[in-house]
């Protein structure tokens, strides 16, 4: 069977470069005679392998020499606790809720200390970005967090929020890559990397050398303190070998292709392609305001569930599978992350034709 496009939010589509080149190397990585699946996270060989993969990560982004790059498991939601146990020092910190994501870390920064909202787009099911200009930022709270793209509602900030001076903490997971970013003007950015940078199983911290502290909030377990994985350089336990070895593979291919810059531009014209359509259709409507698309998660809808149900099914009996949008919000979403060709949308595209042309009716 030839490979289908899979439009998933996440775990999502891989380089066909690097799972060729996983493929090539699982039973004999390097001569050592092993697969990285198999190797010692203490051997040479492998701490090679993630000391190159960070050297990657660093060049690609720019990450100045200040910041730690951790590679830590428990998924972006450990992140929700994780972030106050480390960083809560006044027990405050203002939250700018955007979607699921940002709403879920909102609630667990709760937990630990006075987590409030100072903007949200709620009122019209998070199909927008609040103003940012000027909010109510506290001058005690100890950072202002937001996820930058909302993988659900396909809407992504197009500026950082004025802050106030106050630290900015990012949830990067589904822009990861995407595009260029100054890490300079955040104080910790973050993300799982399954939907644009490698399977399921890391999350990648960036985090201001400042900020690693050897006194988190009272009872912070050891594995949830950002000073643990620091002086470690990832290694305090078993991280996940074989998931960061293919991330590391990911990082050399965004290289070949050129980098950040021009994965930005190609990813402007592959959601180009598909809005373009939205905006054009009859049948089909994209579902977030113009001027806060995302490039990366394209959500639409018919306006008829049993319509949606049906696009969904025809889409994948035609190899366009993981079309369905989230639980929570349903109709459609395409998900069209750096490893989704140009064709794949193009013929999606081609596809969303000929089922408008069939309920023309409707």
């Amino acid at each position: 069977m030839s490979r289908v496009f899979n439009f998933s939010a996440g775990p999502a589509v891989l380089p066909e470069e690097v799972l060729r080149k996983a493929a090539e190397e699982m039973m004999d990585y390097h001569g050592s005679g092993q697969s990285v699946m198999e190797m010692s996270h203490r051997s040479k060989v492998y701490d090679a392998i993630i000391k190159e993969a960070e050297a990657d990560l660093r060049e690609l982004m720019g990450i100045p020499d200040e910041y730690k790059v951790l590679f830590l498991q428990g998924g972006a939601s450990t992140q929700f606790a994780m972030i106050p146990m480390n960083l809560m020092k006044n027990k405050k910190a203002d939250f700018i809720v955007t979607g699921q994501w940002a709403k879920k870390a909102w609630q667990e920064a709760s937990k630990y200390g006075d987590a409030k909202k100072i903007a949200s787009s709620e009122d019209r099911t998070f199909c927008y970005i609040p103003d940012c200009s000027d909010l109510p930022v506290r001058e005690d709270a100890d950072y202002v967090y937001i996820c930058q793209n909302n993988t659900i509602y396909g809407t992504k900030y197009k500026e950082l929020p004025n802050t106030k001076g106050k630290l900015l903490v990012s949830d990067i997971s589904s822009m990861f890559l995407s595009e260029p970013m100054d890490v300079s003007a955040y104080g910790l950015v973050y993300g799982g990397v399954q939907k644009n940078v490698g399977p399921a199983g890391v999350t990648i911290v960036i985090i201001r050398e400042d900020l690693i502290t050897d006194e988190p909030l009272p009872g912070t377990p050891t594995m949830l303190t950002y000073k643990t994985h620091a002086d470690a350089d990832s290694l305090y336990n078993t991280p996940p070998c074989y998931n960061i070895y293919i991330c590391g593979l990911v990082f050399k291919w965004l290289k070949e292709m050129g980098g950040l810059t021009v994965m930005k531009s190609r990813n402007e014209e592959k959601a180009k392609i598909l809005y373009d359509f939205l905006d054009s259709s009859r049948l089909f409507k994209g579902t977030v305001d113009k001027e806060y698309r995302s490039l990366m998660n394209v959500p639409f809808i018919t306006g008829d569930d049993e319509l949606n149900a049906r696009f969904v099914k025809e889409a994948e009996a035609a190899g366009f599978v993981n079309l369905k949008g989230h639980r929570s919000v349903g109709g459609m979403r395409a998900s069209i992350y750096n490893a989704m060709p140009k064709e794949g949308v193009e013929k999606l595209v081609e596809f969303m034709q000929e089922f408008e042309k069939g309920n023309s009716h409707v």
